[in-house]
């Protein structure tokens, strides 16, 4: 055998390991439980590196509570308000710092954020309205989101780190806006109407919130800018040539270019979160469009959640939410539970693949050492 034909063969050999990976994905689903046993609805809507998961769940009041778990999903605590009846956690980052929305005990909703894995609650306040939402947060604490202006239209915002300061980001030149998503380098993804509110297009900005540049559509009227990657990839949903569909998509860095991802069979599709490696989540009808189901968008392929995790009788995947670096995605399911999906061992065979592949490469190296002696 010559050199070359080994190379060939482990070349191959990591080849097929990728392609039996691709098509052999599969998830343990783990059910992240709820605030009230007795009623036990729960919604996940952020995850973090660690796996904390964030969202909202049935508290014992019977009113809906912002909730937090430890690392990997375990355990569930309640963050309680801002003195109202319920909140809702939308976003969390690296050190577990939260951010979402809450009544408050003068009457409507306020933007919070927490301390470190979502110790204390505090009120960020808003753009002059009475009303505010934060939707993500990224490692130094800046937070996007939108609140009511005095003159009582919905602008989108960026504070400073640890939500210090609020400034509003404008629109496209219309009346109004909302940010969904931050990265680490300030970089804000959301919505805005253009000049004269003729449309609502997906915009992205750059570091720090500066300047915005609308994303477009895929032909139709309309778009949704949901979530944004350490690169500036941008995921969420448009509509079509002739506004027949709203489609899931993802752009290339930095908002550039709008990929449809198609569907799971039906006309519809919406994406919500996008990982560092350009996974995607989020939910599409099936044929007929009678049921929507969870997907995932991996490697330039659509898959069914419920077809790669094993679940209760009766039990399927309605949408998932978010996806971190590590592949976690959090998922919603027809019963009205979170379930924290994560990537499963790989399969025997692809172990055998991998095991003859460093076989060929010791073979190589040790061939390599002969020679130069």
């Amino acid at each position: 055998m010559t050199r070359h034909t080994l190379y060939a063969s482990l070349l191959l050999a990591f080849g097929l390991i990728a392609s039996t990976t691709a098509h052999a994905l599969s998830y343990t689903a783990q059910d992240l439980g709820a605030l009230n046993v007795t009623f036990p609805y729960s919604y996940a809507l952020g995850i973090n590196a660690s796996g904390q998961v964030v969202g909202t769940s049935t508290a014992p009041s019977l009113n809906n509570h912002a909730f937090i778990t430890g690392a990997n999903g375990v355990g569930m605590t309640d963050l309680g308000t801002l003195g109202g009846s319920s909140s809702v956690a939308i976003g969390i980052n690296s050190s577990g710092q939260v951010v979402g929305t809450s009544d408050f005990s003068g009457g409507g909703q306020h933007a919070f954020i927490t301390g470190a894995n979502g110790v204390g609650m505090t009120d960020l306040g808003t753009l002059g309205g009475t009303k505010s939402r934060a939707n993500g947060i990224n490692t130094s604490g800046q937070v996007a989101g939108y609140s009511l202006i005095s003159g009582g239209y919905t602008h989108a915002f960026i504070t400073g780190a640890n939500g210090v300061g609020m400034t509003d980001l404008g629109t496209l030149g219309g009346t109004y806006s909302e940010a969904a998503g931050i990265n680490d380098n300030g970089q804000v993804v959301g919505t805005a109407t253009t000049t004269g509110d003729a449309a609502q297009h997906a915009f992205i900005t750059g570091a720090n919130g500066v300047g915005k540049t609308d994303l477009g559509t895929l032909g139709g009227t309309s778009s949704v800018a949901t979530g944004i990657n350490a690169s500036g990839q941008v995921a969420g949903f448009a509509q079509t040539s002739g506004n027949t569909a709203w489609r899931a998509f993802v752009t290339g860095a930095n908002g550039v270019g709008m990929g449809d991802l198609g569907s799971l069979g039906g006309t519809e599709s919406y994406a919500f979160g996008i990982n560092a490696s350009g996974q995607v989540v989020g939910y599409s009808t099936l044929l007929g469009n009678s049921v929507q189901h969870a997907f995932l968008y991996d490697s330039g392929a659509l898959f069914d959640l419920n077809s790669l995790v094993t679940l209760a009788d009766g039990v399927y995947l309605m949408e998932a939410k978010g996806i971190n670096d590590s592949g976690q995605i959090i998922a919603y399911s027809n019963e009205g539970r979170a379930y924290l999906l994560t990537v499963a061992v790989p399969e025997p065979g692809s172990y055998a693949l991998m095991l003859s592949g460093l076989g060929l490469v010791g073979y190589v190296v040790r061939r390599k050492k002969l020679n130069a002696a």
